[in-house]
């Protein structure tokens, strides 16, 4: 029954990445933070699509992880590949809501964050810095969706080179939504 569990988290939180990425952030180039947002930088400079740009900028994490973390590789690789997937299979679709940006950036980081947070409690991640943070956490028990903030931060502010200052900003909405729900996410497990 836990595979099973863990199976349906996996796809669940891939589908709300897919959908909380290129429904709502995509249309207006807003940034996240981490592999994603590293992801979304690449889509943006060099035209790539979004999830290789994640799983290329994620490789240096899971060489790391195959030496020193083998079980968290084994756990995070299927998050990695059916989010990344889902991110660019929704790349497709085209919405045309109409929504203020901040409105888009709240509810694209919110379903993000619900996304990695499904996924976090069952033990897997969407890689990357989901990992690093999970790694982290586990060493030193800061918090996985504090930890995801701040290096969603850093991320953004290099984003800083392919968007405009105030998409910076709208970008920054996203990355608090996502930290929120992450948090809050993985914290009712814990309980």
């Amino acid at each position: 029954m836990m595979i099973i569990e863990k199976m349906a988290a996996i796809l669940a939180g891939s589908l709300l990445v897919g959908v909380g990425i290129n429904f709502f952030l995509i249309p207006y180039h807003l940034l996240d933070g981490g592999m994603i947002g590293i992801g979304l930088i690449i889509h943006y400079f060099l035209g790539l699509p979004t999830g290789l740009g994640v799983i290329l900028s994620s490789i240096p994490l899971y060489i790391y992880a195959w030496y020193y973390e083998k079980k968290l590789f084994l756990n995070s690789l299927h998050g990695l590949l059916f989010s990344s997937l889902c991110i660019d299979i929704f790349s497709e679709a085209v919405i045309d809501w109409n929504l203020p940006i901040y409105i888009s950036a709240i509810i694209g980081g919110g379903l993000i964050g619900l996304g990695i947070g499904l996924m976090l409690r069952y033990g897997t991640s969407t890689g990357g810095t989901d990992m690093l943070a999970q790694i982290i956490s586990r060493k030193s028990g800061l918090n996985a969706g504090m930890l995801i903030f701040f290096i969603d931060g850093c991320v953004l502010i290099v984003g800083l080179s392919v968007v405009d200052l105030t998409v910076f900003f709208y970008s920054f909405l996203t990355i608090i939504a996502v930290a929120m729900l992450t948090s809050v996410t993985v914290m009712r497990t814990a309980t």
